[in-house]
């Protein structure tokens, strides 16, 4: 038996070393991934890094109330975020806030002004047919040049061949295309009042749909106060051209601003939208070298799109400009509008001209990513810039460091030698929590913000309770007259189911405030939730088998006065001791 119960002591101290060489490899093991990674350092968020959050408000259109939904809300996230990455954007955010409300965090850097303005542009993408246009400021829009040959495209189908100033485009077909001259005023409002009243024009199912002019009376008034709006319709002005256009409905005629790469506005009558932007299949800027038409747009549709490009193109192809462009609208502003000499029926377009780099891929942004379910309206925009995050960093910093140095004043007062073990597991927990985050940016997107750095000086009162729960174990068991071996053995079951309880409830507590709500709020409870893990971590695989090892020093194990577990200091009774019975004289005797 005394064998058997000294191999089970030897097991016993063998354990010690185990559970602190377990830790130490995982802690190599994760700095030498974060080394490996390039990312030594946590991403920080927008509020520390500098950058814009934009905070996107979902707005029913009439009698849709039950479109905002969470269906749609997270395809709408997802569109957005496609789009403002799509433009390399690196580390931006896009999330939900509430049920009808998205947050947009936009990192200070390269093209985030592009972004922010792509985000902002968040209605429904539509094809329209120009009925009529002319610069803002009067006068006929500017003619497109038709020269050049055509360029090759594998679908055999041609776009448009896109002028420098944005205001009209043509197939590249081969075909030359004669210049219309500018019209009077008197001219173009007749053409205007022949298009409204024209016989059929094309509905958003590619079909031909009754003018309004065939119902009567009231589709003339209609006309008349669409050309009314039109007249004194000024683009120049931004309060006009926000709400040019409102409350048209995909079937009705409207007007719309757009501008050119002048920078001059154009003010646009159109038609009913003939293809939706959920028609669109994909969109790519390519730069086209073998005929040397530079940057170009490509487009390929749907199948169901197909059929109504090509009904729509069919239709314009048999008009005059500028009847015979369709307007590409999206949140109600004209982005571009080529024109056609043909009916396109391959499925595939292509608009070219003189693009750049950019301003073709933004077009091509926009037409695949265009198409979100629902409307939104900008409610709020914030800017930080980098000097104030730096600030706000600089700040919490301190505020940890205070933290941490009253903790630390403490456990010195008050547990003398014991705190060599305490700030020892504190310095681990801070390590492991350190390069976690910093591997879980590339990883998952986790940004250090403001709040989490507030999660983690809390993390820090939390830490420390788990020591001082054991601490404490341990010298009530020294209070009762026993030596520290022993007592830092039997003190151990007792302070770990403790150790458990509490800290399932502040982990509970994160996990239900990460769930409930979003943005910088979810940052707070994500590290609370991840240093209380990491607290059982340490407290089970370091302070516990630390404290083993050291109850064997002499200087724990007498109880030294600066030990932190004197026994006279914490009040010790005596030693306890086995009693025994007196035998019995006359048993004595026969022995």
């Amino acid at each position: 038996m005394a064998a058997l119960k000294k191999g089970r002591n030897a097991s016993a101290t063998s354990k010690p070393w185990r559970s602190l060489a377990l830790i130490l490899i995982a802690i190599v093991a994760l700095t030498g991934g974060m080394f490996a990674s390039g990312h030594t350092t946590p991403r920080l968020g927008i509020d520390l890094a500098g950058g814009t959050s934009i905070t996107l408000a979902a707005v029913p259109e009439a009698g849709q109330e039950s479109a905002i939904n969470k269906t749609n809300m997270d395809t709408a996230v997802s569109i957005m975020e496609r789009r403002v990455n799509g433009l390399g954007v690196s580390e931006a955010e896009v999330q939900t806030q509430g049920d009808r409300n998205i947050i947009v965090n936009i990192p200070k850097g390269t093209n985030s002004k592009q972004a922010r303005e792509q985000v902002g542009t968040t209605a429904k993408l539509y094809f329209r047919p120009v009925i009529a246009t002319e610069l803002a400021g009067g006068g006929a829009a500017p003619q497109p040049s038709a020269t050049g040959e055509p360029s090759a495209d594998p679908s055999g189908d041609k776009a448009g061949d896109k002028a420098t100033d944005g205001a009209s485009q043509e197939a590249t077909d081969g075909s030359s295309a004669s210049a219309d001259p500018s019209a009077s005023a008197t001219t173009q409002g007749r053409a205007v009042t022949d298009a409204l009243k024209a016989d059929a024009s094309p509905s958003p199912s590619g079909k031909a749909s009754p003018s309004p002019s065939a119902t009567g009376g009231a589709a003339d008034d209609s006309d008349a106060k669409l050309q009314a709006e039109y007249a004194k319709l000024d683009c120049t002005k931004e309060s006009v051209r926000a709400t040019a256009g409102d409350g048209a409905k995909a079937t009705e005629s409207t007007v719309a601003c757009g501008q050119n790469s002048q920078g001059q506005w154009q003010k646009y009558i159109l038609g009913p939208a003939a293809v939706d932007g959920t028609d669109v299949d994909e969109a790519d800027a390519v730069l086209n070298t073998t005929s040397g038409a530079g940057w170009t747009v490509t487009m390929k549709f749907t199948g169901e799109g197909s059929k109504k490009f090509a009904d729509i193109t069919g239709q314009l192809a048999q008009k005059q400009s500028p009847q015979n462009q369709f307007a590409i609208v999206l949140d109600g502003e004209v982005v571009s509008d080529p024109y056609v000499r043909q009916a396109l029926t391959g499925g595939n377009a292509e608009i070219s001209g003189n693009f750049n780099q950019q301003s073709a891929q933004e077009l091509a942004n926009m037409l695949s990513y265009g198409a979100l379910p629902l409307t939104f309206r900008e409610d709020s925009v914030t800017t930080v810039t980098a000097a104030l995050g730096g600030e706000q960093l600089q700040a919490g910093l301190i505020a940890g460091a205070i933290g941490l140095a009253l903790v630390i004043l403490y456990l010195l007062f008050y547990y003398r030698g014991l705190s060599f073990i305490a700030i020892a597991s504190l310095m681990v927990s801070a390590a492991l929590t350190y390069v976690i985050m910093a591997l879980l940016g590339p990883t998952i997107g986790f940004a250090l913000n403001l709040p989490a750095v507030c999660g983690a000086i809390v993390a820090i009162g939390i830490t420390a309770d788990s020591f001082i729960v054991y601490f404490e174990r341990v010298r009530d068991e020294i209070r009762e007259g026993r030596s520290l071996r022993p007592s830092v053995e039997r003190a151990w079951p007792r302070a770990r189911r403790t150790i458990l309880v509490s800290d399932f409830v502040s982990f509970l507590a994160a996990a239900v405030l990460f769930v409930v709500t979003v943005g910088k709020v979810q940052g707070f409870a994500f590290t609370l939730g991840l240093t209380t893990v990491l607290d059982v971590v340490v407290v089970f695989l370091f302070t516990k088998p630390l404290l083993t090892l050291m109850a064997r020093r002499k200087f724990f194990a007498s109880g030294h006065k600066w030990s932190g577990l004197d026994p006279k200091a914490l009040g010790a009774k005596p030693p306890l001791r086995r009693t025994r019975r007196p035998s019995a004289p006359a048993q004595t005797k026969e022995a």
